[in-house]
């Protein structure tokens, strides 16, 4: 336990740009660690991109889906590689449940695992926590996680969101927008207080730059509000005047506004305009309909009412933007008239990280491969409930 505090204190003091230096001198050290590189996942979460690499330089990039470090990324365990000569430990960077990347260790073949992996797995999150911190004073972390060159309305984008996961006791969160590099209009943002857990789905009208704009003037007038303490109707109505007040009616959001009590899971819902929702209980999977309410900034000073519905143990919900449900198949199909239930339940047995990519990829193969028409959003979340509501 004291040689971790050392490399925490270590990391602390590091320079931004130097964290995985830091980490390999140390475990060199102290555990016999011949060398360490750190990849991580890049925004289309399909590849692991080596840090200090230039972004789509091919040689450094290793796919999520097709190597031993994707298992380790996608399955959240150390994964092994015994080669003659050589032992290659690869271990998740994950930080209250988001997945940033894969930690590569290079040891000794005779290296003893057991006592080394607990150990390392705190070095990993060590290094996780680190990293979001230091991404505030240097670009290293975030050049390496794009493939390509992003466009302008997508960096705006990428730069509001509050992660791509989240897991706590009583529920675990998953998002995913595609296409990566290019999305405009579609986001989605939460925030876990005592008690709550706040999750907004977002859709601005209009395309590139325009659309970016749009949604970050409605996601930043919602955060103003609820950090304020506004209830969830009032939240509503702020970010409609603050829309409203720049775009006079000219442009709107569609947004879906959810607070969860997280004791009892009691849903507090406000539906202002076009992202919907699914829940999948057992087997069952239903859209959870709300009375349609105006989109924000459309007319000025739009009153909002708020409904209510609960959440069990073991409910799965799954919110898709209007790029979702109403991409069409070359038969002329919506994809939320059939095809997202039949996705939802080919998913059942995944977790909620893996679910918002695999409903893309059968909402690709839906709308018979060709790039949508839209940019699309999926966000999964899996209700656990407390204790209390797991008796119950």
């Amino acid at each position: 336990m004291h040689e971790i505090a050392e490399i925490e204190q270590a990391l602390r003091r590091a320079a931004p740009h130097q964290l995985v230096g830091v980490v390999e001198d140390a475990l060199r050290e102290h555990r016999g660690v011949r060398r360490v590189e750190l990849r991580l996942a890049d925004y289309g979460l399909r590849s692991l991109q080596l840090v200090g690499h230039a972004s789509g330089a091919d040689d450094s990039a290793v796919p999520i889906h097709d190597s031993p470090q994707g298992r380790a990324f996608g399955a959240q365990e150390p994964y092994v590689v015994r080669d003659p000569g050589a032992l290659r430990l690869h271990l998740p960077v994950t930080v209250r449940g988001d997945r940033l990347g894969v930690l590569t260790a290079d040891l000794p073949p005779e290296a003893d695992l057991r006592p080394l992996l607990p150990a390392l797995a705190q070095v990993c999150e060590a290094l996780g926590h680190e990293i979001l911190v230091a991404e505030r004073d240097t670009d290293l972390y975030v050049l390496a996680r794009r493939a390509a060159r992003l466009t302008l309305a997508a960096e705006m984008q990428w730069q509001l969101l509050p992660g791509r996961s989240c897991a706590r006791p009583e529920f675990a969160l998953a998002a995913h927008l595609e296409p990566a590099y290019a999305i405009f209009g579609d986001n989605y943002d939460w925030s876990v207080s005592d008690g709550r857990l706040t999750l907004t789905v977002t859709n601005g009208m209009g395309e590139g730059i325009e659309a970016a704009l749009l949604t970050n003037l409605a996601i930043n007038a919602l955060r103003n509000a609820r950090r304020a303490g506004l209830p969830l109707a009032d939240q509503a109505a702020l970010a409609d005047q603050a829309v409203y007040a720049h775009y006079r009616g000219a442009a709107f959001v569609s947004v879906l506004l959810l607070c969860f009590d997280l004791a009892t899971g009691e849903v507090e819902a406000v539906d202002a305009g076009s992202p919907r929702l699914w829940r999948q209980r057992g087997q069952a999977v239903e859209p959870v309909g709300f009375e349609a309410q105006l989109p924000l900034g459309m007319f000025e000073e739009t009153v909002y009412v708020p409904e209510r519905f609960a959440v069990r143990p073991g409910d799965r919900l799954l919110f898709g933007s209007d790029g979702v449900y109403d991409a069409v198949s070359p038969a002329g199909e919506s994809y939320g008239d059939r095809a997202l239930a039949r996705a939802l339940r080919g998913t059942r047995l995944l977790p909620p990280t893996l679910v918002p990519q695999a409903v893309l990829r059968e909402l690709a193969v839906h709308h018979g491969g060709s790039p949508l028409e839209d940019d699309a959003l999926v966000v999964c979340l899996d209700w656990h409930g407390t204790a209390s509501t797991v008796a119950v």
